[in-house]
């Protein structure tokens, strides 16, 4: 495939475009004081647009959509939508909530801009807008987040600088994409909080995280009365062949601190240390909590 011929946006480079503020990326593309390749406004046929395949968002909420809705029967779209000119019709890049409240409202066209934009720049937009908005759902959030680590490269550094959030933060909320897809969903319909959940995690095995995730719930557990919870399983489970009610007190507070920080089981003996983890994946979560990794290898 031949490489796209590019000027402007291409030959600046992602962070000199889309960071850290994207909302006035945004604004400088309405009022078209940023050098964007291919900038066009138009009005085109909603019918021709495709929905954005990296949009994070899943949930919509409909009141908010209808009252949308209403509004533009009134005064209109006052911001075009942000697409690019695809093989046949465009793609949309930012704008699906103009997009799907247009459709209430029985419009057949929408005022849009059309750029030209990468896969890259795309996923990166689209990506960033939402989750600078704030009002992602945690999964939806974790997501965002697992999507520019895995397609863009990002280290956690990186988008945890970019999302403006600390690397702690970005760590413990991608984990939640390891809960089981019911405890996701749980999380999703506001049943369970992230600090309810998050405990869950040190369970490690998928079947007893739902277990506990629905004894949580049919308890109405509060989010401590949850961790003390799931340190009494974690306790039980560990008792065989233990000493664990012989531990010093101040120790056995320490691992278990140490636990609810990291994520995983801590045992601390005499002399040594141990510190449990299921792959490289979660090595390198931990490490990367720990600020033990060689940013010249991760970068």
């Amino acid at each position: 495939m031949a490489e796209r011929k590019r000027s402007g946006l291409g030959g600046r480079g992602l962070d000199a475009i889309f960071g850290p503020d994207v909302e006035k990326v945004l604004d400088d593309i309405q009022n078209s004081s940023l050098d964007v390749p291919g900038r066009r406004e138009l009005e085109i046929n909603i019918s021709e647009i495709r929905p954005n395949p990296y949009q994070p968002r899943k949930e919509f909420d409909e009141k908010a959509l209808n009252e949308l809705a209403d509004s533009i029967r009134v005064h209109g779209i006052f911001t075009p939508l942000l697409v690019r000119k695809g093989i046949s019709g465009y793609d949309l890049i930012t704008g699906e909530r103009r997009l799907r409240a247009a459709k209430i409202a029985g419009l057949t066209k929408v005022p849009a801009i059309s750029v030209d934009f990468t896969d890259e720049e795309m996923m990166e937009i689209s990506i960033l807008e939402n989750v600078q908005r704030e009002d992602l759902n945690p999964i939806e959030e974790a997501t965002a987040y697992e999507s520019l680590v895995r397609n863009l490269g990002y280290t956690q550094e990186k988008l945890a600088e970019r999302v403006g959030k600390s690397r702690e933060y970005c760590a413990n909320i991608m984990r939640l994409l390891r809960l089981p897809s019911e405890v996701q969903q749980m999380l999703v319909d506001k049943k369970l909080t992230t600090g309810h959940v998050r405990p869950l995690l040190s369970l490690k095995e998928e079947d007893k995280i739902y277990d506990a995730a629905l004894f949580v719930l049919k308890q109405k557990l509060s989010v401590r009365d949850t961790e003390n919870y799931v340190r009494d399983l974690i306790g039980n489970q560990n008792r065989p062949g233990r000493k664990e009610k012989n531990k010093d007190p101040l120790v056995r507070d320490l691992e278990l601190r140490m636990q609810d920080r990291l994520g995983t089981k801590v045992s601390i003996g005499r002399r040594s240390m141990t510190i449990a983890f299921t792959d490289t994946d979660d090595l390198n979560r931990i490490l990367e909590i720990l600020d033990c990794l060689d940013r010249s290898v991760t970068e």
